[in-house]
């Protein structure tokens, strides 16, 4: 026959104590004796009891749960290598805590589904990535519980918690090394501007480039996608030859070698090619794609070890600027 739960009266009675101290002592509460705390102890693992998640989470209304929101479709986010490090990051650092992942994905909120179950208690808190400045829905979920943004937010305020990379700083390195190389007519290909990492990697770009006494030959947008960066190629070169683009993720980057490539374009002896992120993107082009590494797994791990922080009463760092740093493989 299966074994049956032990319940937290049969804890009690073995413990010779009230089932109001058992509940005390598995919720945490320091207000019991040494004694009891001890006898409920001894009670617990001579019974192998596992205190009910669902009765703890009415009593503590604390859900034991974080959802890890995306402003985006489906297919963007399955499509993209970035979240997938960013959800490992994530899952790697709740693993030794009480909390699972929850995932919203959507690319809008127009019925509240998402902030309805947030705001009315689906989670204790939230970490937010890949925000657009359409997304009016996010700024009430920050509202109504402990958030820990993925990339600043475009309308920071003094109370949020962020975990990023210098945007600004790693475009302008990037596009340095396609001045140090010797290419004169540099194009970009940004994300989305909606978004501010995409504007600061546009920043970046423009500063490289001002400070060597050059003027950007082209700028296109894109959304962060593979077939956003070979139309963004084909914009490009329709208006003229670059011997070098900037291009601010490695998806984008592999759909613009690909459109020049079919147009008889050598990379690099034609146009030299620089991506963002070192995904593992970067590995699959031919030639190698030289990039600007972002390190996204850690990313995901510091947002949830700092949202695990704030939900535990820590004051972690409001402001956390991880690493970048240039690999130089074929493509430039």
């Amino acid at each position: 026959m299966p074994m049956t739960r032990a319940t937290i009266e049969e804890v009690a009675a073995t413990a010779g104590v009230s089932r109001s101290t058992v509940s005390r002592v598995v919720n945490g509460s320091t207000a019991v004796s040494p004694e009891a705390l001890e006898a409920v102890q001894a009670a617990i693992v001579k019974l192998n009891y596992v205190p009910n998640r669902a009765a703890r989470s009415l009593a503590s209304k604390q859900t034991h749960a974080i959802a890890l929101i995306v402003p985006e479709d489906t297919t963007r986010f399955f499509g993209d290598p970035f979240f997938a490090s960013i959800v490992a990051g994530i899952t790697g650092a709740l693993g030794g805590s009480d909390y699972l992942l929850n995932l919203l994905i959507a690319s809008d909120d127009p019925g509240d589904k998402m902030t309805s179950f947030v705001r009315n208690g689906g989670v204790d808190g939230a970490l937010i990535v890949s925000h657009h400045t359409s997304d009016a829905f996010i700024d009430r979920i920050a509202d109504a519980v402990p958030v820990v943004w993925g990339g600043r937010p475009l309308r920071q305020r003094l109370s949020d918690y962020v975990v990023d990379v210098d945007n600004v700083a790693a475009a302008r390195s990037a596009t340095q090394h396609l001045i140090d190389i010797g290419r004169t007519r540099i194009a970009t290909i940004s994300g989305p501007l909606s978004m501010l990492a995409s504007v600061d990697r546009v920043q970046g770009f423009r500063d490289a480039l001002s400070g060597a006494g050059l003027t950007p030959f082209a700028e296109e947008e894109g959304d962060y996608g593979e077939a956003s960066g070979a139309e963004a190629v084909r914009r490009i070169l329709s208006v003229g030859m670059p011997d070098a683009i900037f291009v601010a993720s490695d998806l984008m980057a592999r759909g613009a070698l690909n459109a020049m490539r079919s147009v008889g374009l050598r990379v690099p002896e034609d146009v030299a090619l620089l991506g963002f992120d070192d995904s593992a993107v970067a590995l699959s082009t031919d030639p190698p794609l030289t990039t600007m590494r972002q390190p996204m797994y850690l990313q995901g791990e510091t947002m949830a070890a700092v949202l695990l922080s704030r939900l535990a009463g820590g004051e972690p760092e409001k402001m956390t600027i991880l690493p970048t740093e240039l690999v130089v493989r074929g493509s430039a």
